[in-house]
């Protein structure tokens, strides 16, 4: 059935079912409902086609990959969160748009989508401190929504973001309880907002316990499994090497596990680890008792939650800019257990 077959059974115009379909606030919730009613009856789903001759939009929505990030945003992270938010596309009917732009061009590509109405809003990926995208974005009033927060943007936005400085302050917390104090960080890429809030939880934990924070012991980097592993090897051949690790992600924690396999050492026992664990859906961290201590949030369930907020933005325009912040959870795994010195005191005991 067609959207004028359709319209003929109700007879109401194409028009305004097109509109009751599309969620015009203009069209009375007794229409609307009629209309819905009837789409379902009649199995009734208007194509991409349709929607952008019926509703003037381009049914599609735009997410940017400055070259400079690939490494660093084409990975699982990245596919679990488009795939959460691709699938909440599809199911109102709009087409998902991957571009890659040399970091030196983002800004006019952004200009271009607006001016050539190629998309409905688009998602900004990978929000550094004091983003100028923010402020690019919102004078061309193309609606748009922030995976992560930018700190210092004096301007309201719409964004989904985890509370990257709880969740490391806790990680953190529980290392100090087990009686670790040697507890390295690390972390992603330090120009990052979401970085520069794990390492301001890691701080805060420790400086509530009054240890000072040790900068040797605090690496930043792209958030590979390769990363994972350089550092961690050095930082366990180093003089006086941590007891306990703390990862931005569990892709670098598997290099981690191999660099502490590599020294002899074993996992949970002579180093302790906690990840940050995006609930990946090709790195699981499953079992009765996860492999990984990890504060965990799904990046997939973040992404559904963005695409609702950014169709909810583009259905109203005018509405107030509306920010969702994620807790994660900390589980506790096979990766921990109490500082060497204490757990030569509870085997004495």
């Amino acid at each position: 059935m067609n959207l004028k077959e359709l319209s003929n059974r109700l007879g109401l115009s194409p028009t305004t079912v097109s509109r009751a379909l599309n969620g015009y606030p203009e069209v009375s919730e007794r229409t609307r409902k009629r209309v819905m009613d009837a789409a379902a009856q009649y199995n009734y789903s208007p194509n991409s086609r349709a929607k952008r001759l019926a509703t003037g939009r381009a049914m599609t929505i735009g997410h940017l990959l400055p070259m400079s990030k690939e490494h660093e945003m084409v990975n699982p992270i990245f596919s679990d969160f488009i795939a959460g938010a691709g699938r909440r596309y599809a199911e109102e009917g709009y087409d998902l748009m991957l571009t890659v732009v040399r970091d030196e061009d983002e800004a006019e590509t952004y200009r271009d989508l607006a001016t050539r109405g190629a998309v409905d809003g688009v998602v900004l990926h990978g929000p550094k401190t004091n983003d100028p995208r923010i402020t690019t974005l919102t004078s061309l009033g193309l609606p748009f929504v922030v995976h992560g927060r930018s700190s210092n943007v004096p301007t309201e936005y719409n964004w989904v973001d985890v509370n990257n400085r709880r969740a490391f302050e806790r990680a953190t917390s529980l290392l100090l309880d087990l009686g670790h104090r040697r507890i390295a960080l690390v972390n992603g890429l330090a120009e990052l907002d979401f970085a520069m809030r794990r390492g301001a939880g890691y701080s805060d934990a420790l400086q509530a316990r009054r240890i000072a924070v040790d900068e040797d012991l605090i690496s930043h980097g792209e958030m590979t499994e390769t990363y994972g592993y350089a550092r961690t090897r050095a930082l366990l051949r180093a003089p006086c090497p941590p007891t306990a690790l703390i990862l931005s992600s569990i892709i670098p924690a598997i290099g981690a596990r191999r660099a502490i396999s590599d020294a002899g050492l074993e996992i949970g026992k002579d180093v302790s680890v906690v990840v940050y664990d995006d609930d990946l859906s090709y790195f699981r961290n499953d079992g009765d008792v996860p492999t990984y201590t990890a504060a965990r949030s799904s990046v997939r369930y973040a992404g559904r939650r963005a695409a609702d907020m950014l169709l909810d933005t583009i259905a109203n325009p005018t509405a107030s800019k509306r920010h969702l912040l994620l807790e994660a959870e900390l589980t506790i795994g096979q990766s921990t257990g109490p500082a060497p010195e204490m757990r030569r005191y509870l085997d004495q005991g």
